[in-house]
């Protein structure tokens, strides 16, 4: 292994050179005997060289947005050829199905690991609870949230009970105009979870937010889980920050609340800033520069001031994968980042009306 290249085995919360860590991954990338079949088949229609043309993080603007080619390209071929012939995948999760077609990645287990170890990291700083049972009310299947609520349980010695949705139901439903039938699919999500809360020992609840604010029509539900429940940790969709107030000062005062922005295009997901009063905006610190945020105007390209809204592009490199420049479908207000961190903070996130044409449905996901 070139030397360099140990730089993309840190963990998430070491302090790496970007420079140094970016030269590393475009070796790994695109060097033909580490590289995915993928990203070496597609350097060649770049008008740029990335090992030797990418060397700023700025330079990453220099990549064409790839996501949607992962729509239908091979699995298989987003493995680096560095990872041997027996790679051990976790799984292929694919995002929720918003924008059109499913996406699809391939996550490997040294960054499954990395960054269970990281948001482990996260939770404790929030002083979420450990020991105890986790219920997550999220999608599995192909998606990836489900999965990483099953370990967070698992990790931190507790039991995980599933109750499974299939997001991409919600969405075709609500599209189709059929919001009765959306709304009886949710009490059906919102009754397996009665039923575990009221006969099972529960400590954190894991959901998304128009799951919870059906949760929240029950009475008997919130004086509930205001009893049992130590954590509520919400992901998969966005909350505003009215909604967040409510939930944390009136309907669960007595419940830690923490929200997560995450992803599949970053394979992962960012816990809220720790520290936050009830007042203040959801603010996310991305890991740099593992993963790395801009917020631009998409009309211009150009960053957005701070305090200023404007649209979120992606960045995920990791020895995994590479998924640069990637313009997400959410808008959000640039945030000025901790110390050493690459990039920008984000806040109050939010989805856009339309992305690629594509009316955005967030439903229950």
């Amino acid at each position: 292994m070139i030397a360099s290249q140990a730089l993309l085995d840190l963990p998430l919360d070491a302090r790496i050179d970007p420079q140094e860590f970016l030269h590393a991954a475009m070796e790994w990338h695109f060097n033909p005997e580490t590289g995915s079949p993928y990203w070496l088949k597609r350097a060649k229609s770049l008008p740029f060289d990335p090992r030797k043309d990418v060397k700023r993080m700025e330079d990453l603007a220099l990549f064409p947005n790839i996501v949607d080619e992962l729509r239908d390209v091979r699995a298989e071929d987003l493995i680096p050829r560095g990872y041997g012939s027996h790679p051990d995948v976790v799984g292929v999760p694919e995002s929720g199905g918003t924008t059109g077609t499913p996406k699809r990645v391939v996550i490997l287990r040294d960054w499954a690991d990395k960054m269970g170890a990281w948001m482990d990291t996260q939770l404790d700083a929030h002083k979420f609870p450990r020991n105890v049972n986790w219920l997550a009310l999220l999608p599995r299947g192909p998606h990836m949230v489900g999965e990483v609520a099953r370990l967070h349980a698992t990790t931190r010695g507790g039991l995980a009970f599933m109750i499974d949705m299939d997001p991409r139901w919600v969405k075709k439903l609500i599209a189709a105009g059929k919001s009765e039938e959306a709304r009886a699919y949710v009490e059906h999500l919102v009754e397996q979870a009665s039923f575990l809360l009221h006969s099972q020992d529960i400590g954190v609840l894991m959901t998304t937010p128009p799951l919870l604010e059906r949760i929240a029509q029950h009475d008997d539900l919130v004086e509930l889980i205001n009893q049992k429940v130590k954590g509520i940790l919400w992901a998969g969709a966005h909350m505003d920050t009215d909604t967040r107030h409510l939930f944390r000062t009136e309907v669960f005062p007595s419940v830690k609340l923490m929200g997560a922005y995450g992803s599949t295009m970053i394979l992962g997901g960012i816990p809220e800033r720790v520290g936050l009063t009830d007042d203040d905006p959801r603010i996310y610190d991305s890991p740099s520069p593992f993963i790395t945020f801009t917020v631009i105007d998409p009309a211009t390209g150009r960053r957005v001031g701070y305090g200023e809204r404007g649209q979120v592009v992606m960045n995920h490199i990791s020895k995994n994968m590479l998924l640069p420049n990637n313009l997400e479908r959410d808008l959000a207000t640039r945030i000025e980042p901790p110390a050493g961190q690459v990039g920008d903070s984000v806040a109050d996130v939010a989805p856009v009306a339309q992305f690629g044409n594509e009316a955005v449905i967030e439903g229950v996901y």
